[in-house]
């Protein structure tokens, strides 16, 4: 079983930021969840609407050693549908601690995909500082850029990079 899984936190099914995630799971031999098609309720304070696969979603976490989230830049941050999911980690520390006491030692990874090749100032802060606090490892960061229809040829060498990083916790 491979020790990596990327969690896709984008709404488009066929996007380019799925496109990256489908290369580098290709090159580290990984599944991806696909956020999109799963049901996560927004946080709420008062414990109700926990009716969804975010549980399911952690549960299924814990069996790797290498989370990778990809998602899009969306107005200089992550994409919706994963800032409900890290919203949702705050069931972590209230209602389910003994999973969020389980994502100690987990190796974070981050891929951000956009039309332009300068990643936000500050877009990682969110995945450092959430992994900070949950004892996980934050060791890469991966700014893929897409124009036209492919990927530039530049990004070669920081995917291969990337792949490597991944496989060398694997």
């Amino acid at each position: 079983m491979a020790d990596s899984i990327i969690i896709l936190g984008s709404p488009r099914k066929d996007g380019n930021t799925r496109l990256i995630s489908d290369i580098i799971s290709k090159q580290i031999d990984c599944n991806i969840i696909n956020l999109s098609e799963k049901l996560i309720n927004y946080y709420e304070y008062d414990d109700t609407k926990r009716d969804d696969d975010f549980i399911e979603i952690i549960e299924s976490l814990l069996k790797y050693k290498n989370i990778i989230f990809a998602t899009p830049v969306y107005w200089y941050s992550m994409s919706a549908i994963l800032k409900t999911f890290f919203d949702r980690l705050s069931d972590l520390i209230t209602i389910r601690k003994d999973l969020g006491r389980a994502m100690k030692d987990k190796n974070i990874f981050l891929i951000s995909c956009s039309a332009n090749s300068i990643e936000p100032e500050g877009f990682s802060i969110p995945f450092k500082e959430t992994s900070k606090y949950f004892d996980m490892n934050f060791i890469d960061y991966l700014h893929v850029w897409k124009r036209d229809k492919e990927f530039s040829s530049e990004l070669s060498p920081k995917i291969d990079k990337f792949v490597k990083k991944v496989l060398e916790f694997n």
